[in-house]
């Protein structure tokens, strides 16, 4: 990097901030600073979801994925993430909407003391909060990686630089200061794709290869098979399950992308627009990384530095800047949205429970709260990201595919199937069962079992299994013992019912003050006298 790029880096970190701060003005409550007020538009909604989808991981990891084995890697990714939130766009969006609108909540785990109980709620609370650190602690540390190719700097100074940037301007604007952040983003992520794809078609052509001869290059041998090694069928099936799950609200953050928006029809339309998004643009993200062995030559075992060094080797000063801007603007509209749901599920779910203070907080107390958590939240995912590639977490691609994808749905399912009618059998009972033995079920298949097979346990089912274990005992505990009770069955129809009346709105007092799940409370009393 040269005075040129570096120009471009801070420039942008400029901007950042500058949304931040004029995103200050939007938010007069808690509601507004997780949710927008429910007044997003679908596009911005959209585009905000696709991007809090990204993050750096996919210019290390899932870039030495396509550097090893190939197109693979969007077949086993970008592809079934696609394809569940397509699905999710009718089977979840405008349920997850209808949270918002009707149920007066600001957080996606907020409806789940009165669907189950307290205790589920909690559970499936502070568990995600735990798998979130981590999982943002490995996107610091891909961003991290990246930023000590170019500039040399060390991995502790990346992660403070990038976080601490992140901090200012999530805090300050919460929900709409993260969704115009990644809208900006977004544009220069186009600009930084397009200027990396035309810049290795030149090369190759200097090399007289085109992009259909490229395949029968012997570095690209078998890199045009969709399906190879550890990524097969099985891991394709689990991991467009665990999308389905994770993408749709499994992982928080996505959840308040679609409670953002006005209403359910905006919502389901703001899903549609990220699953093509997720289909398209991929792929000429993936493109450079495809053709990086006949390029470069990673200095890494698993490529993880290959797409940094072909960076570097073909983009001039100035346009590197852009395309280094490109991988910031990843990783810091992921870790943004993660740090504003987060700080939501602690102000509106746990800190009530913990603190009887906290029921009676105002709403300028709530919204001093919810920054304050959202700035613990990542100095807590930064502290974590300095143990990846230790021998507890491993590499980054090891963090972001067996830690996160095995444990989100013990944690996911009881929260996603909750919202659907044909799961109201389920209950408290289930969520628990569910969720505790598919948490046991990635402890024994990661350690204990893969310590005692020979070459341990495939990664398919490291990811897979837990996955299944928590599905099959939540549908069989609900049809053993159903718990659908009267004031379960109205939560369950005020989230399916149709239309897009919203029963009040976010701006209300009760959605504003933080007690746990109040408004719901309210909802489920009207239901049971009609």
């Amino acid at each position: 990097m040269n005075g040129l790029d570096w120009t471009v880096l801070i420039c942008y970190f400029g901007v950042m901030v500058a949304i931040g701060v004029w995103s200050h003005k939007r938010v007069d409550n808690v509601s507004d600073f997780f949710t927008a007020g429910g007044k997003m538009p679908w596009w911005l909604s959209g585009i905000s979801h696709h991007m809090s989808g990204y993050s750096a991981v996919m210019f290390t990891g899932y870039a030495g994925i396509a550097y090893t084995y190939g197109i693979t890697s969007f077949i086993t990714w970008s592809f079934p993430i696609a394809l569940g939130i397509a699905i999710g766009s009718k089977l979840f969006a405008p349920r997850i909407n209808r949270l918002r609108s009707r149920l007066h909540v600001a957080s996606p785990l907020e409806y789940l003391k009165n669907r189950y109980d307290l205790k589920t709620q909690q559970a499936l609370a502070w568990s995600g909060m735990l798998l979130k650190i981590v999982d943002v602690g490995a996107k610091w540390a891909a961003i991290a990686t990246l930023l000590s190719v170019f500039t040399g700097i060390s991995l502790n100074q990346g992660i403070l630089i990038t976080g601490a940037i992140t901090a200012v301007y999530c805090t300050i604007g919460g929900l709409w200061a993260d969704a115009l952040t990644e809208l900006g983003q977004f544009v220069i992520q186009l600009l930084a794709g397009i200027a990396m794809f035309i810049a290795v078609l030149l090369k190759l052509d200097d090399k007289g290869i085109g992009i259909a001869s490229a395949w029968d290059e012997p570095a690209l041998q078998g890199h045009d098979k969709p399906l190879v090694a550890q990524y097969g069928t099985v891991f394709l099936l689990a991991f467009l399950f665990i999308k389905l799950f994770e993408y749709n609200g499994g992982m928080l953050n996505q959840a308040q992308r679609y409670m953002a928006t006005a209403g359910p029809k905006e919502a389901e339309r703001s899903a549609r627009l990220s699953a093509v998004l997720w289909l398209v643009w991929p792929l000429v993200l993936f493109f450079p990384m495809w053709m990086s062995p006949l390029l470069v030559e990673s200095k890494k075992p698993d490529g993880s530095d290959s797409y940094a060094l072909m960076t570097e080797q073909l983009l001039p000063h100035g346009l590197l800047g852009l395309v280094i801007v490109g991988f910031f603007s990843h990783t810091m509209a992921m870790c943004s949205s993660d740090a504003n749901a987060i700080a939501a599920v602690f102000t509106r779910d746990c800190a009530p429970v913990v603190w009887r203070r906290a029921r009676a907080w105002s709403e300028g107390q709530g919204l001093r709260v919810a920054r304050i958590t959202t700035v613990v939240f990542l100095g807590l995912s930064m502290a974590a990201a300095t143990q990846v590639n230790s021998p507890a977490f491993k590499d980054i691609i090891t963090v972001v595919i067996k830690w996160v994808a095995g444990l989100m749905g013990p944690m996911a399912i009881p929260m996603m199937l909750g919202l659907l009618r044909p799961f109201r059998r389920s209950g408290p009972t289930a969520a628990l069962v569910s969720w505790s033995m598919g948490l046991l079920a990635f402890w024994l298949v990661n350690y204990p079992i893969n310590w005692n097979v020979d070459g341990g346990v495939p990664l398919q089912y490291q990811v897979s299994i837990p996955l299944a274990v928590s599905l099959v005992l939540y549908i069989l505990v609900g049809f053993l013992k159903p718990e659908d009770t009267p004031e379960r069955l109205a939560i369950i129809d005020q989230i399916n019912g149709d239309g897009d009346g919203s029963g009040g709105g976010l701006g209300s007092a009760a959605a504003a003050v933080p007690t746990p799940a109040g408004p719901v409370d309210d909802v489920v009393r009207a239901r049971a006298k009609d």
